[in-house]
């Protein structure tokens, strides 16, 4: 139990414990870097995790124990932090090897060729195509139906290959209004088996 003057100088309102608290960790701020220097790979990371802790503890600092120490409580807000980073870490390792997984299994996998999929386009497709604007018909017309590559098209227009892509990607969105309009429902389906 303190005695009276050890109560006397306990800080007694709201803004004289978060002053107190920031002074106390301010005293230890470079035994801080230290532990996250022995356990993080990087000093940009050390200076980035010790800011975020050191914010955390500023807005968290209420729910100090009274019994605890600042210091060990700062200790383990560091400690937690270190583990939630590997862990960010390790989840973004996973994700990115899935991706290169996947970018991988795509460019495996063969495109079908145009004959296997002409019996499964939606017959209303050409007459849709002629009601397009003529610059996105054509683009249409020769890459998707026709097979030809976005750097042939760009070099016979004139144009640039990014500028093409974006011609084509118009199209695309604009055919895809137009199926919609001609045919509802059947166009929810991937014009599939058309029975328009």
């Amino acid at each position: 139990m303190p005695t009276k003057g050890e109560q006397s100088k306990a800080p007694s309102t709201p803004d004289a414990v978060l002053h107190e608290t920031v002074h106390r960790l301010m005293e230890h701020e470079s035994a801080f870097r230290a532990f996250l220097r022995k356990r993080l790979p990087d000093e940009a990371v050390v200076e980035d995790l010790l800011q975020q802790c050191l914010l955390r503890a500023v807005e968290r600092h209420h729910s100090l124990n009274n019994q605890e120490s600042v210091v060990a409580w700062f200790y383990r807000v560091l400690r937690n932090a270190v583990v939630d980073y590997y862990r960010s870490r390790a989840a973004q390792a996973s994700r990115q090897q899935a991706f290169e997984k996947d970018v991988e299994m795509f460019q495996e996998r063969e495109a079908p060729s145009l004959d296997d999929v002409k019996a499964t386009i939606c017959a209303c497709l050409d007459a849709v195509v002629k009601t397009l604007r003529p610059s996105y018909g054509d683009v249409i017309r020769r890459i998707d139906l026709g097979g030809e590559s976005i750097a042939e098209v760009a070099k016979t227009l004139q144009i640039s290959p990014g500028n093409t892509a974006v011609r084509l990607h118009r199209a695309r969105q604009a055919l895809r209004e137009q199926l919609e309009k001609a045919c509802g429902v059947c166009t929810k389906h991937g014009c599939l088996n058309c029975t328009c």
